[in-house]
């Protein structure tokens, strides 16, 4: 089990500026909740106020205004890929003919629309797109590749890397930096 090392955090208080209108401070008790909710986002508040030294309602508060402040976006499960028969992951870097606006869009609309690409980065470099691909093998990677990405208006090179094994699993966002 994944334990948060919020222990490390030494923050008296630290502004959060970027991309936000309204900057808010996180002192040492909010970034001990944004750790405990990365590791753990189904602790119920009464056991998050337990683990942070505060009241269920004092607890509820910050985690709602953490939430308003866009720093929470939302929560979600972890799923096993290779139990849901999605056993094949690549990584695919495209590069686009053009590079105009509506190109862009139009390349970024279809990718939108692929189920099988999970996560998609637009990249400074040789290519312009970075797409993290999860399917159930290699013939339905070979169907992605023929019959939607190298179909797609406008793209004119595609590399991709399969996935021998993953060395380090996402685990959150690192927050020591906010020290």
């Amino acid at each position: 089990m994944f334990r948060p090392h919020w222990r490390k955090i030494r923050a008296s208080s630290f502004s959060i500026a970027q991309h936000m209108d309204h900057p808010i401070a996180l002192d040492r008790t909010d970034l001990r909740l944004l750790a405990l909710l990365q590791a753990q986002g189904r602790t119920s508040n009464a056991e998050l106020a337990v683990q942070v030294n505060l009241s269920a309602s004092a607890c509820l508060r910050r985690t709602q205004r953490l939430e308003a402040a866009g720093i929470i976006t939302g929560y979600g499960a972890r799923l096993d890929a290779r139990a849901l028969g999605l056993g094949l992951q690549a990584f695919v870097r495209v590069q686009l003919e053009q590079h105009g606006q509506a190109d862009i869009e139009h390349f970024a609309q279809g990718v939108r629309g692929w189920d099988e690409v999970v996560a998609c980065w637009a990249l400074t470099g040789d290519m312009d797109y970075l797409l993290q691909v999860q399917v159930r093998d290699l013939e339905h990677f070979s169907r992605f590749l023929l019959d939607r990405l190298l179909n797609a208006t406008g793209v004119s090179d595609v590399n991709s890397s399969f996935v021998l094994r993953m060395v380090k699993a996402p685990e959150g966002l690192p927050l020591s930096h906010l020290a």
